[in-house]
């Protein structure tokens, strides 16, 4: 398994999904019960294989990233062949993880406390792996819109 088997909700999301990855291997409603009850070790493989093709998809279609933490705010652009990474990094104790620590910082962007660095982040072999890697580390898929307002604030 590459990336990490998706969880009891995110298979009851992605219900036909499954179903029709199921059909694709000719494995019909009865044989996946067979298969479960009478070979559990070969419905794990199942499993995992989905997990790894819908991970698959998600990091292909990935644009965008946030990793939000009390004084940091990392935020990334997913280009074809790097990261463009802006650090946001506050020398207070101010936690930008609250509203009222978020609102401080809209309110201070130009304070001595808050400071900015970008750089560009090229990927190893396997660019989907890097993307999961932040995710696993606590960053998650966005839009892009904090991204997009700090880039054009500091460039």
């Amino acid at each position: 398994m590459k990336y990490s088997r998706l969880t009891k909700e995110q298979f009851e999301a992605l219900q036909q999904e499954f179903i029709n990855f199921l059909a694709t291997q000719s494995i019909t409603a009865d044989e996946w019960k067979n298969l479960k009850e009478n070979k559990p070790e070969l419905a794990e493989m199942e499993l995992d294989v989905f997990s790894d093709l819908i991970w698959e998809g998600v990091l292909k279609s990935a644009q965008y990233l946030e990793h939000i933490s009390p004084q940091h705010m990392h935020l990334f652009a997913i280009n074809d062949d790097n990261m463009h990474v802006i650090a946001v990094t506050l020398k207070n104790d101010v936690d930008i993880t609250t509203k009222k620590g978020y609102a401080w910082l809209r309110d201070n962007l130009m304070d001595e406390n808050v400071e900015f660095l970008q750089a560009k982040k090229e990927y190893s072999e396997d660019r989907n792996l890097d993307i999961f890697k932040l995710i696993q580390q606590g960053s998650v898929i966005t839009k892009g819109d904090l991204f997009k307002f700090f880039n054009k604030l500091i460039n």
